[in-house]
Parts: structure tokens; C-alpha cells; sequence
């Protein structure tokens, strides 16, 4: 499995872990030092991986539950080296989101290690 297949399947792993509201696996997908970070609601919010996987495993049912799974594109992937970047477009929980994931490798493994997101739309 080349770079490219590995990262898709962190990411494939990563909107899993939102569908079915898992923490374990999107601490699987963050790296354990991954920070969070955009602004939801005019809020700045700053979220290290056990933050947001909390937060994820909060949203009960679960979106596969409510039978609303995940929309989602890669909408461009970027790798140099041991390094990559991954832009997304997620809808989650009703909002439109815009994601920009910094990847790591280390050894064979690629973590997220960054998510810097924005909001392209919010239900009123």
C-alpha cells in the first residue's frame, strides 16, 4: 500500500470515527499531540485529540444511528516526504464544514496531526 492509499484510509478512518461517534477510533486516526482548531458558533475553539474525540463520542445516537451518515470529499491531498496535507469538506451534524488536515508519518504510519477547520454553512 503506497502514501497516498495509507492517507485515504486515516481519513476514510477518521469520518468513521464521526459516523458511528467512536473515540477510540479518532484517537486511531489523531495523533496523541493533534490539535483542533477553528471557530463554531463565533467561538474559537482549541481542541487537543482526547477533546474531540470526547466530543465526538457525545453526539448520541451516533449520525450512522440517525441514519445521516457522513457526506464527505478529498478535495485535494498533498504529500511530501513525511508530510501531507489533506482538504476536505465534511457535513457533519447539519454544518457544512471545510477541513485542512496536516498528516504525519512516522515509521510506516501517517496520523492526523493537525485539523484546522471552518464553517461554509450553519442551519440558522
Amino acid at each position: 500500500m503506497d502514501d497516498k492509499q495509507k492517507i485515504e484510509n486515516i481519513i476514510n478512518l477518521y469520518i468513521e470515527s464521526m459516523n458511528k461517534s467512536d473515540a477510540d477510533m479518532v484517537k486511531d486516526a489523531f495523533h496523541s499531540n493533534a490539535k483542533v482548531t477553528g471557530y463554531l458558533h463565533g467561538e474559537l475553539l482549541q481542541l487537543s485529540t482526547e477533546e474531540f474525540a470526547g466530543f465526538v463520542s457525545s453526539q448520541q445516537p451516533s449520525p450512522i444511528e440517525n441514519g445521516k451518515n457522513i457526506e464527505f470529499d478529498i478535495l485535494s491531498m498533498d504529500i511530501e516526504g513525511s508530510i501531507a496535507y489533506v482538504k476536505i469538506r465534511d457535513k457533519y451534524l447539519g454544518i457544512t464544514f471545510l477541513d485542512i488536515l496536516s498528516l504525519l508519518k512516522e515509521g510506516d504510519n501517517w496520523s492526523i496531526y493537525n485539523k484546522l477547520f471552518h464553517v461554509e454553512h450553519a442551519p440558522s
